[in-house]
C-alpha cells in the first residue's frame, strides 16, 4: 500500500490501482481528493471536511463514493444521491477493495464550555492503517501504522505520547500538523520519537512511503 501525506490531516492510500482519501479539509490541497475512489471524512470541522474538495472528487470520478458520519452526510446526500454513505462506531464496510472498520464516537474535548461533536476514526485493511480524526481513540486491535494527530487545540504532547503507547503501533506518522511550526518540529520529533515506544515518522506534504 502506498501512503501519501497531504497537508494537515489529509492522507491518500493507494493499492491495486484504487485510491482512498481521508479528510480532505480546507488546510489540504484543493485537489487533495481528486482521483479518489473512496473518500472518508471523520467529522464536520472545516480542516477535515471541505464541501468544495469533496464535490471536486465526486465530479471527477462518477464512481467515487463518500463514507462519513451523519453531520457530514446530511450536507452532501441531496447533491450526490446514492454516493454518500452514513456510518458510525462499530460499522464495517468494503469500498474499492479497502476493508474499513469505524471506531469512535466523539471529538476530543477542546474546552468544557464547547459542546462536543461526533467524530469517527477509520481502521483500514484489518489494522494496516488507523486514522482517528480529532480524537485519541484506541481501536482495541493491532495497528501497523497510526496516523498521529500531533498538534491541535485539544491535545498536548504528553497525551500524544501516551496515545501512541496505548495503541502500540509499529510506526506513527504525523498528521494534524498544519499548526506546528518548523521551529517546533524538532522538539516534537525528539519527544515523541524518544518516549512513544514506536517508530515515529514525518512526511512533508506530497511525499509518499510504502506501508
Amino acid at each position: 500500500m502506498k501512503f501519501t501525506k497531504k497537508s494537515h490531516s489529509c492522507v491518500r492510500l493507494e493499492k491495486d490501482g484504487r485510491t482512498l482519501v481521508i479528510d480532505p479539509g480546507n488546510f489540504s490541497e484543493p485537489d487533495a481528493a481528486v482521483g479518489a475512489d473512496v473518500v472518508l471524512v471523520t467529522h464536520e470541522h472545516p480542516d477535515h471536511f471541505d464541501e468544495g474538495r469533496l464535490r471536486a472528487a465526486l465530479e471527477a470520478n462518477p464512481e467515487a463514493g463518500i463514507w462519513t458520519l451523519k453531520s457530514v452526510a446530511d450536507q452532501l446526500t441531496a447533491a450526490f444521491p446514492g454516493r454518500v454513505h452514513t456510518v458510525g462506531h462499530g460499522d464495517t464496510f468494503t469500498a474499492a477493495g479497502f476493508d474499513v472498520q469505524v471506531h469512535g464516537e466523539l471529538h476530543a474535548v477542546i474546552h468544557p464550555d464547547i459542546p462536543r461533536i461526533t467524530n469517527v476514526g477509520y481502521l483500514i485493511d484489518g489494522g494496516k492503517v488507523f486514522h482517528p480524526g480529532d480524537a485519541l481513540t484506541v481501536p482495541g486491535q493491532a495497528v501497523e501504522t497510526l496516523m498521529l494527530p500531533v498538534m491541535a487545540p485539544w491535545n498536548k504532547i504528553s497525551e500524544v505520547i501516551e496515545y501512541v503507547r496505548e495503541v502500540k503501533p509499529r510506526r506513527a506518522y504525523d498528521i494534524h500538523d498544519a499548526l506546528l511550526t518548523d521551529l517546533a518540529r524538532p522538539i516534537y520529533d525528539r519527544q515523541i520519537g524518544g518516549l512513544a515506544e514506536a517508530e515515529h515518522l514525518r512526511l512533508s506534504p506530497g511525499a509518499s512511503s510504502e506501508l
